[in-house]
């Protein structure tokens, strides 16, 4: 039997040495493709406003800063007026474990080094206060992310222009649907889910305060952002509630959880249909797939894109059959 004999060709060794090359570039900048990405997202989701201001006979550059403007003083305002209770209230949640774990009796480990383990914990606000505050403080990456959105708007009319420009004429049409399209869904979902996010957190807040529990504003914002997480998000949300309310008395851990299941049926009957009904609505499971994958690949970062990848592809993939 003769031995099978390989040959590759210079041009198969030049592509594939060009592909290394152009995915370590690509590795090597991946987080300006990350902020890049970003500020995409961000486009999307306020081009319609831009747009709408814009009808006002309002330039575009002008509309675009008046946005930036109000958003920015609105979101100063509610950080101002939440961080101080924020912290105070994570501060109470923590000072209702050891009631926690005397009333269930922690399986019977001693509760001295219980007590031990929880004066630890008084530092998480002075951390937690640390951390928000460094997020916000990298002003640096917060600018580098506002003017890129600045631009994307600013040139959003060209977009479709410079992208055909890589096509025929015939295609250009196609192309130009095709970036509407992704601007489109992605602009949806993102304005979607923040609204989600918004009304849970909000119905969370207030049935939480109704009931007593002091630490009503972190376990709102924890119910939230769970919000992101179809399904799981929620029901996990409800567990520190819940936890919380154990901690007062058996008829606040029934009160919290009988509030987190009926937001939670509210959400999943009334308030998702009606809000996603407009927007781009993503499969309960999709949604979990993509998750898990895009943490397992890039950790948070790729969490985060995870679902906005997924709704681009699935914009991008139909079209590149089609054309088959």
């Amino acid at each position: 039997m003769t031995p099978t004999k390989i040959e590759i060709s210079h041009r198969t060794i030049i592509f594939t040495i060009l592909l290394l090359l152009i995915l370590w570039f690509l590795y090597q900048i991946r987080q300006i493709l990350f902020l890049i990405f970003i500020s995409l997202l961000l486009t999307f989701v306020l081009e319609p406003l831009v747009e709408f201001v814009e009808k006002l006979k309002v330039p575009r550059w002008l509309a675009t800063l008046l946005i930036y403007i109000f958003f920015i003083l609105t979101f100063g305002i509610l950080l101002g007026g939440m961080i101080p209770p924020l912290i105070d209230q994570t501060s109470v949640l923590i000072s209702y474990l050891p009631s926690l774990f005397r009333q269930i009796d922690l399986l019977g480990i001693d509760q001295n080094i219980i007590n031990n383990q929880l004066s630890q914990l008084g530092s998480i606000p002075v951390n937690l206060a640390k951390f928000l505050f460094g997020i916000f403080s990298n002003i640096a990456t917060v600018l580098i992310l506002l003017v890129f959105a600045f631009y994307f708007l600013q040139e959003r009319k060209k977009i479709d222009e410079y992208l055909s420009s890589f096509f025929v004429k015939t295609e250009k049409e196609r192309i130009k649907m095709i970036v509407n399209k992704i601007e489109q869904r992605l602009g949806g979902w993102v304005r979607g889910e923040m609204l989600l996010m918004s009304i849970v957190g909000f119905l969370s807040y207030i049935g939480f305060r109704l009931l007593g529990i002091e630490a009503a504003l972190p376990l709102a914002i924890i119910a939230g952002l769970l919000e992101i997480i179809p399904n799981i998000g929620p029901t996990v949300a409800t567990v520190p509630a819940v936890l919380a309310g154990l901690a007062i008395s058996p008829f606040h851990a029934l009160g919290a959880l009988s509030w987190g299941f009926l937001v939670q049926q509210v959400e999943n009957h009334l308030i998702v249909p009606k809000v996603m009904q407009k927007a781009a609505g993503v499969n309960p499971l999709v949604t979990l797939i993509s998750l898990s994958i895009g943490y397992k690949v890039a950790g948070l970062a790729g969490t985060l894109l995870a679902v906005p990848i997924f709704l681009t592809l699935e914009v991008i993939f139909p079209e590149i059959i089609r054309s088959k």
